[in-house]
């Protein structure tokens, strides 16, 4: 459904966009930088289990966050309550603040760009068409293959309405949409159960999601690891040659590298890329990208949550670090500009810099041949989670579909393999960068302190000289 001005979730009751203009200024008069926040979301979850619905759940939510910076001190309020009261009462906690010490910095540039569509989601198609597709995705699976044994469906969606008010009196509104397809499926054989999963999503309408060809491929992918997981066998535990698929794996990427860039970390000097600005810190070849402002991706937004057009950011360029991901305030404290990461779970929450689509360039190499030059190794086509450690860069991740490389060619596949070792390491080992880059399917979620926010990764196939893999076999 198209709203008429997606601006009236917003500005209901006392609260109008005069007012919200009128008490910011004021709240943030003897701040360096800040803003209001306000936002409305609406969002739906149905998970189909067993071969029935099992949880259908709809929600709303609005309010406001209030925050206001001097130096390197914020102050942040906030309330879900959109009213000039609510506002006034947050307004206090910015009395708290020491007055600002520089010239405020400008406010960001203004954009005509549109990334996704502002229609509704979740209003656009009838609950009963959601279920039905849950219901036609398990029936489709189960007849497949005789070995499946239980199959989980899983629909969402959200829609929501941010404006970000500054003191300055800039203004900028965007309307996000969101939806995600999850299909799991467990397969048993001979007393042996193993599971695949697919997922896929973006920032467009269920009606993508609802084509037979799109669920089709995510039951097919499903099922085909699952039974590829059926035939696995104990992992190797040592140090090999690691070949990494595209798309997805590039989860690696954004765990073991991504957050040592972010600028938070680097203006504390707590990565373990602090400081290193014009440093080799990859292999010649490797160059990694961050940029939200790719067409409906899942970690695309028009604007970030400070108002700041996103861009594309070159990270690392042939090996050599070239910048960091900003949000204003750590931009400001380091002398440099926003790159339009500043992000934030929900009004509840401050801003702070945040991946986007955090991927790597595809290179001149063919996926073929690069598997051809590992003589003992594993190839990892799908991660699950992982940790990493941002101030070393150690990280350990989980393999959901990997496989054997003996003599250049693909061996069994694997059951409990890890990869264990430190971004920065990892990067210099990187020997072979394919030609077939590829982003994933939209289903990635980035944690930081505490906030959770959509994210994209992706890279080309690559091959790691030497990794630690953990496993069971030896």
């Amino acid at each position: 459904m198209t709203y008429a001005d997606p601006r009236g979730f917003l500005y209901r009751g006392d609260l109008d966009p005069d007012a919200a203009l009128r008490l910011t200024a004021d709240a943030l008069k003897g701040c360096d930088d800040g803003e209001l926040y306000l936002q409305y979301q609406a969002s739906e979850s149905f998970g189909f289990d067993d071969g029935r619905l099992k949880t259908a759940d709809f929600n709303t939510q609005a309010g406001f966050g209030l925050r206001g910076l001097s130096g390197e001190t914020t102050a942040f309020a906030h309330a879900n309550e959109l009213s000039e009261a609510a506002i006034r009462r947050a307004a206090e906690t910015m009395t708290l603040l020491d007055p600002a010490k520089g010239a405020r910095p400008p406010a960001p540039r203004r954009t005509n760009a549109r990334l996704y569509t502002a229609d509704d989601p979740l209003s656009a198609i009838p609950f009963a068409a959601k279920v039905k597709l849950c219901e036609t995705i398990d029936a489709a699976a189960r007849a497949r293959d005789p070995r499946v044994a239980q199959v989980t469906v899983g629909l969402s969606g959200t829609w929501s309405v941010v404006e970000i008010v500054r003191p300055d009196g800039f203004v900028a509104t965007d309307v996000r949409p969101l939806v995600r397809l999850n299909v799991s499926i467990v397969v048993e054989q001979n007393g042996r159960r193993e599971n695949g999963f697919f997922g896929l999503g973006g920032r467009y309408l269920y009606d993508d999601l609802m084509q037979p060809a799109t669920w089709n491929r995510a039951i097919d992918e499903a099922l085909r690891q699952a039974l590829v997981n059926l035939e696995s066998v104990a992992a190797p535990a040592r140090e090999m040659a690691v070949v990494c698929g595209p798309g997805w794996p590039g989860v690696l990427l954004h765990e073991a590298v991504g957050h040592g860039l972010e600028g938070d970390f680097n203006r504390k000097g707590t990565s373990a890329f602090s400081g290193r600005i014009g440093e080799r810190v990859a292999a010649p070849g490797v160059t990694v990208i961050d940029d939200g402002s790719i067409d409906a991706r899942r970690g695309s937004l028009t604007i970030d949550d400070e108002g700041t057009p996103t861009q594309r950011n070159v990270l690392i360029e042939d090996g050599i670090l070239k910048g960091y991901i900003q949000d204003r305030l750590n931009a400001r404290l380091m002398g440099v500009a926003p790159t339009g990461n500043g992000r934030r779970e929900s009004f509840a929450h401050a801003p702070m810099p945040r991946m986007t689509n955090t991927f790597m360039l595809g290179g001149q190499d063919d996926p073929a041949e690069i598997l051809s030059r590992v003589k003992d190794g594993i190839y990892a086509r799908s991660f699950g989670g992982g940790q990493v450690d941002i101030t070393s860069g150690k990280f350990v991740f989980s393999c959901t579909e990997a496989y054997r490389i003996e003599n250049g060619r693909l061996g069994a596949p694997l059951k409990g393999a890890t990869l264990i070792g430190d971004g920065p390491s990892v990067l210099t080992r990187v020997s072979a960068i394919g030609n077939d880059m590829a982003l994933d399917e939209g289903v990635g979620i980035c944690g930081k302190g505490g906030q959770s926010v959509p994210a994209g990764v992706g890279q080309p196939t690559l091959l790691v000289d030497r990794m630690t893999v953990g496993g069971t076999a030896h």
